[in-house]
């Protein structure tokens, strides 16, 4: 679970309940994910306290579906919390020669924000709300703010709402279906043959 300190300067805050969230939310990301890149959706957090599980549930969400851009790591049944991050980081550093990773962990914020989603560039500092030394990761992160910050963290973490907690999750993992679908779609248009299909019919219409 994670506090955000500083956020880099690209930095956004999204409501899920708003009617524009899920093309907003995919498409900021999108703008930041380069091509020819493997993307690991690397999901912090553990089922042993409510509020820390967004990071598990969204990456349970997610290997349900049947995705075509993304690596999963971190789940319900397979957390990647504090007693294996480091382990895990390197698995992913082994398995993939320059991967895009993209970091998603619960985090306490203002009571206003409860309920929604900071998505940021640059990398996330796990653990830093209840004052835990992990290493930072991530050429991206998303922080679903499941409740409110400033006294108690860990009481906080483990009175959390569920339904905070689930909504948050069920949100992110079909924004991020979203930008799946976008990219699978953008990978088939620029194949070669595509490419070249669509020169050809420019070249008709012409």
């Amino acid at each position: 679970m994670n506090i955000p300190e500083v956020f880099p300067v690209e930095e956004e805050n999204f409501n899920i309940r708003d009617s524009s969230f899920y093309h907003d939310f995919s498409e900021a990301l999108y703008q930041w994910i380069p091509e020819h890149r493997e993307l690991v959706i690397a999901c912090v957090g553990t089922d042993r306290s409510t509020g820390d599980s967004f990071g598990p549930f969204v990456g349970s969400m997610l290997e349900e579906q049947e995705l075509h851009s993304f690596h999963v790591l971190g789940t319900i049944e397979e957390p990647l919390h504090a007693g294996n991050l480091e382990e895990r980081l390197s698995e992913i550093h082994d398995t993939f020669e320059h991967p895009f990773v993209i970091a998603v962990d619960a985090c306490l914020g203002r009571v206003s924000h409860i309920g929604s989603l900071n998505v940021a560039k640059g990398p996330l500092s796990p653990g830093a709300a209840l004052k835990k030394e992990l290493p930072k990761f991530g050429e991206a992160h998303i922080n679903g703010i499941v409740n409110v910050q400033g006294f108690m963290e860990f009481a906080v973490l483990q009175n959390t709402r569920l339904h905070t907690v689930l909504s948050l999750a069920s949100a992110t993992a079909s924004a991020l279906l979203t930008l799946d679908a976008k990219l699978k779609s953008e990978r088939i248009r620029t194949t070669p043959y595509n490419s070249l299909l669509n020169r050809g019919k420019k070249h008709v219409r012409d």
